[in-house]
């Protein structure tokens, strides 16, 4: 059979309503629902071909040869695509982000979602966007939600045939921006897998998932109705209890930073002089401020005063992942 080469881009995306433990951790079936939008400047592009003259996957990541924890789950990924296609061919794989890596910006949601288009694309494979959201699922759990365009809601579903994410809202439908102020590009100590699997030692994650549906809820109105306030509020509560689950796990997990509560409490001093922006956090020590498109610049402008503040990214709703012609090799 004759393999061809594809090339994708995906969004990050930046999660409203978290996803953080798994009910399922080798199928990434998660403990609840969870909402996001994705990022239209925060992506990654990937480039895959399966050539029977390699002996072995070929991976690069950021023009460098993947570590060994990195291949491990791109060759993983690969594996269950070649096991999808019916294949044993070896595979190239390049990608590179336009964001930083392992920082809190979701870089494994776009990266397996990229990847799981273009390298079923690259072995003949055509799968229906449900179909993709599965298989990005179990490359790394937030990457179904990098599937669909814009405003997103990933299933928690009973099993992995109905945990995948599908499209709420377009990314036309609300004129949102997520202005990232990154504080830091070090890569987080603690990984977000080793953080699903610690979250279950929470004494406080059962509380947690009690409260979801109506969060859920809450959530899925705002979007509908374009409610910034409502939406703000129930962000800001879902980051704030996704880092004290974090916080009490054992053995305790710290994402925080000086530089991470500065910015919030910058933000809440604009909000009070009347500027509509409102935080959420991811794994991580940046800060995703969420306004809509008319106070961005203004929100972009604070932001870059504040001394941690070492970069800003500002983002759009973002398209579904899709092929491009532009490869990388």
């Amino acid at each position: 059979m004759p393999f061809g080469k594809a090339t994708s881009i995906a969004c990050s995306n930046i999660a409203f309503i978290k996803y953080w433990g798994n009910r399922d951790a080798t199928l990434r079936l998660p403990l609840n629902n969870s909402i996001s939008m994705n990022l239209d400047h925060a992506t990654t592009i990937t480039t895959v071909a399966f050539d029977a003259a390699l002996n072995d996957d070929e991976i690069v990541i950021g023009d460098q040869k993947a570590n060994a924890a990195q291949r491990a789950r791109v060759v993983a990924h690969l594996d269950r695509v070649r096991a999808l296609a019916q294949i044993e061919t070896r595979a190239r794989v390049h990608s590179r982000n336009t964001f930083p890596m392992g920082v809190g910006i979701a870089s494994s949601a776009s990266a397996f979602a990229a990847l799981s288009l273009a390298a079923t694309r690259a072995a003949g494979l055509d799968l229906s966007e449900r179909e993709l959201s599965i298989l990005a699922r179990q490359g790394s759990g937030s990457a179904c939600r990098s599937i669909p365009a814009g405003f997103v809601e990933w299933q928690a579903g009973t099993s992995s045939a109905d945990s995948y994410a599908v499209q709420l809202a377009p990314p036309s439908f609300w004129d949102l921006r997520d202005v990232i102020a990154v504080v830091s590009t070090t890569e987080k100590h603690v990984g977000s897998t080793e953080g699903h699997a610690a979250a279950t030692s929470s004494p406080f994650l059962a509380e947690r998932l009690k409260g979801l549906p109506a969060r859920l809820a809450r959530v899925r109105h705002a979007i509908a109705a374009r409610d910034l306030a409502t939406l703000g509020s129930a962000i800001e509560e879902d980051a704030i209890e996704l880092h004290m689950i974090a916080m009490t796990s054992r053995p305790p997990i710290f994402y925080w930073s000086p530089g991470m509560v500065r910015v919030i409490q910058a933000v809440h001093h604009w909000r009070a002089e009347g500027l509509g922006v409102y935080f959420t956090l991811d794994a991580g020590p940046n800060v995703h401020l969420i306004c809509e498109a008319r106070d961005a610049n203004a929100v972009a402008a604070r932001a870059c005063e504040i001394p941690d503040v070492l970069q800003v990214i500002v983002n759009a709703p973002g398209d579904a992942a899709r092929l491009t012609e532009e490869h990388l090799f």
